[in-house]
């Protein structure tokens, strides 16, 4: 897929280029990011170089998972980093997996929330996906306040689900529907109703 860049009211979503490599590399010193994602740390000016110039393109060439630098519309500041992961956008499965960490000094502002809506009102619309996944690590309540405030529903804590560091931890999971944002979905849910 080609990239393609999004934009809310606040925030450019667009793919990272190599002028973004200080701010990528600066944002990940703060030690809460790695704490919870897969950045190595310490987190280096050449991982940085690595992630923007060779991971995330290869991402998107390959139709694998599509990175957005989040950035403000005003000053162009980097908030974070906001990612889809294809698991199965072949029909009828249609599903993906939403990814996403926020610079220390951005936290707070309701940017994640912002750019987390917009790219799953594109995964839904432009992708086709009828199910987005959200999976955390038990504990990493930021993570999952923003997903609770896009409109994630919990589906339960998943045991020994996340290798992080070498180490097998539960993890938190929870899946957003096109209809839960008001949008219509190509294949018809039925909701258990308790009733079998």
């Amino acid at each position: 897929m080609e990239p393609i860049s999004l934009h809310t009211e606040r925030l450019l979503l667009r793919p990272l280029t190599s002028a973004d490599i200080p701010a990528i590399h600066a944002a990940c010193q703060d030690p809460e990011i790695p704490r919870y994602t897969p950045v190595p740390s310490p987190y280096t000016h050449e991982d940085a170089r690595v992630y923007v110039e060779e991971t995330c393109p290869r991402h998107w060439h390959e139709d694998t998972a599509y990175t957005f630098g989040v950035f403000t519309r005003d000053e162009g500041r980097l908030t974070g980093v906001m990612c889809l992961v294809r698991l199965q956008l072949q029909a009828p499965e249609r599903q993906a997996e939403i990814g996403y960490w926020t610079a220390r000094e951005a936290r707070g502002r309701g940017y994640t929330v912002e750019a987390a809506r917009e790219t799953a009102r594109w995964a839904f619309e432009d992708l086709g996906v009828e199910r987005l996944e959200w999976v955390a690590s038990a504990g990493n309540e930021p993570s999952r306040g923003v997903a609770l405030k896009l409109g994630f529903r919990m589906e339960g804590l998943v045991r020994a689900f996340i290798v992080h560091r070498g180490v097998r931890q539960d993890a938190w999971r929870a899946a957003l529907l096109p209809g839960d944002l008001g949008l219509p979905s190509k294949t018809p849910y039925v909701p258990y109703s308790g009733s079998d």
